[in-house]
């Protein structure tokens, strides 16, 4: 047995011995009286964990200094398991503190980007790619759904109540790539690329999809900001659907492939970028088109999501590349790893990664 799997082992084992002494509180939330357990006649919700901490034996946090780690919980999407598609909430230790179980009904729809996003009135918004969107509650109700077969990757629930969201696989000229919706489901503003960039060198581009977006992000100026994956662009739209800026990432390299751009108050724009690009993300100026940060690991690949933390470290998702494990990172600016989850156990072959996307969600 290897040092590393004896060192997670003996994690787990004392995990479990605290999880077990707290007899299931949550630190910095009061005890609450234990309730019946679901064997004991009381129905569960659908997809819902029991409220509590949970020692799951293949999330494993690798590292951990408390000193430099943004404290707070992780949400993420978990896919590895075809039968229990899930989304997660842990503990900076590790120990599940919420899960929603995709209902069966729902389990086929996790590809690509299988998303979701913690709102701020603590429901949680899923993307369920060729499908649509679900929202549920913290006991796993659905109080809301959204069917849409032209939806992947990428939606925020915006401060109008609207929902915005990306529509990236197997698109066509002149598909909407984004679409607004309000919350009886109608499309009040639509985009499609089509008017911009079916031109050459765009129009008979074709990998999975002609543009395949795969984010979108409403500015505080009402412009909208895209991921044109296959163009190797992040474009800035006008609400009359004019690009009025872009970047061009195949100054990074020949296949980028760009992820989750995301713009920082400073003005400056941090994204994930992929292949033969010589970093996993680089932040560029906006202004300026120069790079001023940038982050590579030599074991990582497929690095698909990158947030910028309130403590100026950035949190990762990412596949380990001699493992081939999916794992979330935080890094410091100057690019220590000071808190890592890890996905034991559950190699991937060629997948990009059964983590998507994560968001840290901060502890008062």
């Amino acid at each position: 047995m290897t040092t590393r799997k004896i060192i997670r082992m003996a994690t787990i084992l004392v995990l479990a011995a605290c999880f077990a002494a707290a007899e299931g509180q949550l630190p910095g939330r009061p005890r609450k009286a234990p309730g019946p357990r679901p064997d004991e006649g009381r129905p569960r919700r659908e997809g819902m964990t029991p409220a509590g901490q949970t020692v799951d034996g293949k999330l494993v946090v690798e590292t951990w200094d408390k000193t430099r780690a943004c404290a707070g919980t992780t949400l993420f999407t978990d896919g590895h398991d075809p039968n229990k598609p899930r989304v997660v909430e842990v503990d900076m230790a590790g120990r599940v503190v919420w899960e929603y179980v995709l209902p069966e009904r729902y389990r086929q729809y996790t590809h690509p980007g299988f998303d979701a996003e913690r709102l701020e009135n603590g429901n949680t918004l899923i993307v369920l790619p060729r499908k649509g969107l679900i929202e549920v509650d913290p006991s796993g109700r659905i109080v809301w759904s959204h069917d849409d077969s032209q939806i992947s990757h990428d939606a925020d629930r915006l401060p109008n109540g609207n929902t915005i969201y990306v529509f990236g696989h197997e698109d066509k000229a002149g598909d909407a790539v984004v679409k607004e919706i309000d919350s009886r489901g109608r499309r009040v503003w639509s985009w499609s690329a089509k008017d911009a960039f079916y031109r050459e060198p765009y129009k008979d581009i074709s990998n999975q999809g002609w543009t395949h977006a795969n984010a979108v992000t409403r500015l505080d100026n009402g412009n909208t900001l895209v991921s044109l994956r296959n163009f190797f662009l992040t474009v800035e739209v006008d609400p009359a659907g004019k690009v009025v800026w872009s970047y061009d990432w195949s100054r990074f390299g020949r296949e980028t492939y760009p992820h989750e751009p995301e713009l920082q108050p400073g003005g400056t724009l941090v994204c994930c970028i992929q292949k033969d690009a010589p970093c996993e993300v680089a932040e560029i100026d906006r202004g300026s088109g120069k790079t001023v940060w940038t982050y590579d690991h030599p074991n990582l690949r497929t690095t698909r999501d990158a947030d910028r933390l309130p403590n100026g470290n950035t949190l990762l998702v990412s596949v380990l590349q001699a493992e081939g494990e999916s794992t979330i990172l935080e890094v410091t600016p100057d690019g220590k790893i000071v808190w890592q989850l890890t996905l034991d156990g559950a190699r991937l072959g060629r997948s990009p990664g059964y983590f998507y996307k994560a968001q840290r969600i901060l502890t008062e």
